[in-house]
């Protein structure tokens, strides 16, 4: 049968769970036995005092018939009567205690008819001294009346108490044989199962720990590169049986995959060399074809950058004539708009001169109506000097009349000198007419004039717009060149940067691979130191 570790202590652990168990059910049932003994000899206890009460009633009725025989005081017979009423229900509780008692069960069957005998004697002198007196009572007594059956039940309650104690002895006997079984149990229990239980787990311990130690004692020799030692797995068939066959079986593999790897980092050293030298020769040929690349990517870049400054020119050259033509075509206009404004000047003169004769005309017109206002001004006049005389000949009542006459003098002499002021102007007026008059004409003479030339400077403008043009044609399809040019140029450097880019990217690469190749082989010299540190 193959016992693994996990059984074993699964064993040891049930082990010990059936020693408690075991222990465990000993105390209890021994405890059990031990209250079973103390029930009976408190039972025994209870039936010994059951026993003394009944007798104790029977002597208290006994004790009072006395007292009443003697004294005739019916006083005393308290006790007798106390005693014969409580002795029947006392034994009958001392019968259902002994009923599991066979022989005192017979006992109490004996007595009882005895006491119904005593009782009756007793009842019987009791009669005789209350009807015969104290001597007949006392002739009863004497003559042994009621003795001999109270010394019958004091023998039968007598051997009933010697059972009784009997039966105590053996019961606290067995109680105490009892108590010693469950001590023993348990003092006795405690150590012998820590000792089972602590030679289990010695037992366990030093099956599992032994192996584990030669288990570490042989990873610590590997750790520090020793791989010639194994571990002895003495046939067991448990997990740690199972363990060190498998750590002999890592040791074998190890040594194994440690040649292989001694083998593959010899090969690896030799490949890399040969690699590196290569390497070597390739980064060399590259950084010689970066260095003719860059010289041929600057001379393109001149290039490309003399065919940008062509089509610049080109294209400011184009941009200076479209300007032109611009200028010339906005000459054009403003020479047409020019001649068009000074049409509507010639136009505008004209009117103006009409309107100037007109105003002249209306001038004389005012001229009239200012006479005429001349004139009513001296009438008015002339009215406020006679309402002056009449006023004044009216005397007080005229008063104001003459107020009056003399505010119209007033307005009379105020209208004439606005009047004088409006001649002096209209004069002025007359005179700025005049001038303005022989102004137009001249302006007209002026104007016909600048129809003339403008007409002229607008033909020439002409002309030049049409050259003008010509020239922005040719601009353009130079420029169109240029740009053409310009984006091959663009095109050829781009195409140069990338080869150029491509180029120090492999010259890098290489470089970078040349690294990685001495990183290798030194790698593979200290692969190859660490794999000869094992010992085989």
């Amino acid at each position: 049968m193959k016992l693994t570790i996990g059984t074993k202590i699964y064993a040891g652990y049930f082990l010990a769970i059936v020693i408690i168990i075991f222990f465990g059910v000993t105390a209890y049932l021994n405890t059990g036995k031990l209250l079973s003994d103390s029930k009976w000899v408190t039972h025994s206890n209870e039936v010994k005092n059951n026993i003394t009460s009944v007798l104790s009633a029977m002597q208290d009725a006994e004790t009072g018939q006395r007292g009443y025989i003697i004294t005739g005081n019916e006083s005393y017979l308290a006790p007798y009567f106390q005693g014969r009423d409580s002795i029947y229900p006392k034994l009958k509780e001392l019968k259902g205690l002994i009923i599991d008692n066979e022989n005192q069960t017979h006992r109490a069957d004996l007595v009882k008819p005895l006491i119904e005998k005593k009782l009756a004697k007793m009842e019987e002198i009791i009669q005789i001294r209350r009807s015969k007196g104290f001597a007949s009572a006392e002739a009863g007594i004497v003559a042994g009346m009621g003795k001999q059956t109270m010394d019958s039940i004091r023998a039968i309650l007598a051997e009933m108490t010697n059972d009784e104690n009997r039966l105590l002895i053996e019961r606290r006997s067995i109680m105490e044989v009892t108590y010693q079984k469950t001590n023993s149990a348990v003092l006795w229990g405690i150590p012998i199962s820590v000792i089972i239980l602590a030679l289990i787990g010695f037992s366990i311990t030093r099956n599992v720990a032994k192996p584990l130690r030669q288990v570490t004692r042989t990873a610590e020799s590997i750790a520090n590169g020793d791989l010639s030692g194994n571990i002895a797995s003495s046939g067991r068939n448990d997990e740690i049986g199972a363990l060190m066959q498998s750590f002999n079986k890592m040791i074998i593999m190890l040594r194994e995959q440690n040649q292989e790897i001694l083998k593959g980092v010899n090969i690896i050293a030799s490949t890399s060399s040969q690699i590196l030298t290569s390497t070597a020769q390739i980064a060399t040929g590259s950084a010689e074809t970066a260095a003719a690349i860059s010289q041929t990517t600057t001379t393109v870049e001149e290039v490309r950058q003399a065919s940008q400054l062509s089509s610049q020119k080109a294209k400011n050259l184009s941009d200076s004539a479209n300007m032109v033509a611009r200028v010339s075509l906005d000459g054009q206009n403003a020479v047409d708009e020019t001649v068009a404004g000074i049409n509507n000047i010639s136009k505008q003169m004209d009117e103006i001169a009409q309107t100037v004769i007109l105003l002249s005309e209306q001038s004389q017109s005012i001229g009239g109506i200012i006479a005429s206002v001349t004139n009513l001004a001296d009438q008015s006049n002339l009215l406020a000097v006679n309402a002056a005389i009449e006023a004044a000949k009216a005397g007080e009542q005229g008063k104001g009349f003459a107020v009056v006459a003399q505010e119209i003098r007033n307005l009379a002499e105020q209208s004439k000198q606005a009047t004088m002021q409006v001649r002096k102007i209209l004069n002025d007026v007359q005179k700025a007419t005049n001038a303005a008059v022989l102004a137009t004409e001249q302006g007209n003479r002026a104007v016909e004039a600048g129809v003339k030339k403008s007409a002229q400077a607008g033909e020439a403008i002409r002309t030049l717009t049409e050259s003008s043009r010509e020239a922005v044609q040719i601009a353009t399809q130079i420029v169109a060149s240029s740009q053409q040019q310009l984006i091959g140029m663009d095109q050829i450097g781009m195409a140069m940067q990338n080869i150029n880019q491509a180029g120090m990217e492999t010259s890098i690469s290489m470089t970078q691979a040349e690294e990685a190749l001495t990183n290798l082989h030194e790698l593979g010299q200290k692969l190859k130191e660490l794999v000869e540190q094992f010992k085989m």
